[in-house]
């Protein structure tokens, strides 16, 4: 095998985290607003932020869901969560989610999507927990909605039109001695995929108590190894 051989597929490496950097350097669309993003998790993000119009996944975490909805939320933007009833709103008003500008619809049961929907035409982010996979024609429908009134939409699981999953890929708590004490800080590790493709991209951050930190990692402005 010749040493151009071997160096192409280097160089194609180089190429796509080029065209990543590129990416988190612009917004998904020149028309769509960026959304108050925790800033460690901010500079993982394709566009550098939560962007209006777009969708995000989030994988399985409620405690990154609370955290994402906290900015936005502080902000003044109307949040509503769908299909959903084991989100907590005393854990959410500790991460600094405003409750009265809070919607929960627990249990849309079938009409979960019309829930979706219709939530979407009068809060800027939107969650919900798809029970079932949707059809290519209602995610295209949703996205055009979301994309015209200019709400963000932030899945729990997977959904074919996400900008980026997010998930917690390590977490460990401390305050608990030789058998004895109480769990008072949680550092984790937060993973940004973005659809873009390039290699998944990642940062400590330090919850401590319900308040979320910018872990060491974070603060320095390095990324942890993935």
């Amino acid at each position: 095998m010749s040493n151009l051989a071997l160096a192409l597929p280097a160089r194609d490496e180089q190429v796509r985290e080029l065209q990543e950097r590129i990416r988190q350097l612009q917004p998904t669309r020149l028309d769509t607003r960026a959304l108050p993003t925790h800033p460690a998790i901010a500079r993982l993000l394709p566009g550098g932020a939560l962007r209006e119009g777009a969708t995000y996944s989030v994988d399985r975490s409620l405690t990154l869901l609370m955290l994402l909805l906290a900015g936005p939320s502080a902000a003044g933007t109307w949040c509503g969560v769908v299909g959903v009833p084991e989100f907590g709103i005393e854990a959410a008003a500790g991460f600094g989610v405003d409750l009265e500008r809070l919607v929960l619809v627990p249990d849309p049961g079938d009409q979960w999507l019309a829930a979706t929907a219709a939530i979407a035409d009068a809060m800027g982010v939107i969650v919900t927990r798809p029970p079932r996979q949707a059809s290519e024609a209602s995610v295209a429908r949703l996205a055009a909605r979301l994309r015209k009134r200019g709400a963000t939409l932030l899945v729990l699981g997977s959904w074919p039109q996400s900008e980026a999953m997010l998930s917690i890929t390590e977490s460990t708590w401390t305050g608990i001695g030789s058998g004895h004490g109480h769990l008072d800080a949680r550092e984790a590790t937060v993973t940004v995929t973005s659809r873009a493709g390039g290699r998944p991209r990642s940062t400590r951050i330090r919850l401590s108590g319900t308040a979320a930190q910018p872990g060491p990692a974070a603060r320095s402005g390095s990324m942890l190894p993935t």
